[in-house]
């Protein structure tokens, strides 16, 4: 188990093997038709500078490629799924396979009933050149507007969920790269 902070809070995150049956594909790149449900949102919605873009690869995975900027109040680049319904449910955890350069990064969770600049966030850890498997409870996740942790705000609902993402917004001005090779979410037995 690897210590993680979310927010203000030290949370355990679990590295984990992806081979398991109680879990289901909720994201894969096996085709580049997997683009068409990712868009970018930058903090150029904002008057920030950042740039990003992503890719399926040859390899059947998702490159977030860019550079993070803190000019102009920036700080952030994200890659995100368009919305649909992603069948979440109470007890899920959420697996992500990934390979990054050692940067931090939040994996995001987006609801159609909330409004705009909101999301769940939990921290995404990389090492550098390595794939990571992160298993992420729905619990692990907190509520955030404008990049700051809302206090006292509503857990997730995981039925109200309709779209992932994945965010950097580490205040360190520069290049980054994250290889995404699928999410998952696994269910626990009831």
């Amino acid at each position: 188990m690897v210590p993680v902070i979310v927010g203000k809070l030290l949370l355990p995150v679990l590295v984990i093997s992806m081979a398991d049956e109680s879990s289901r594909i909720l994201f894969d790149f096996a085709s580049r038709e997997a683009a068409k449900d990712w868009q970018t949102v930058n903090d150029d919605v904002m008057g920030g500078v950042s740039r990003s873009r992503f890719e399926i690869t040859e390899n059947k995975t998702l490159l977030f490629t860019g550079t993070l900027s803190l000019e102009n109040n920036g700080g952030f680049a994200s890659v995100r799924s368009r919305a649909k319904p992603l069948g979440l449910q109470p007890g899920d955890l959420l697996l992500v396979r990934v390979r990054g350069d050692g940067r931090n990064y939040s994996l995001n969770l987006y609801s159609a009933q909330r409004t705009l600049a909101f999301s769940y966030r939990a921290n995404l850890p990389t090492r550098k050149a390595e794939w990571l498997e992160v298993e992420l409870p729905l619990t692990a996740f907190r509520a955030t507007s404008f990049g700051r942790t809302i206090p006292n705000a509503a857990v997730v609902k995981p039925e109200e969920i309709t779209a992932v993402g994945v965010m950097i917004s580490d205040k360190q001005a520069g290049p980054f790269h994250l290889e995404i090779a699928e999410i998952r979410v696994k269910r626990r037995p009831q």
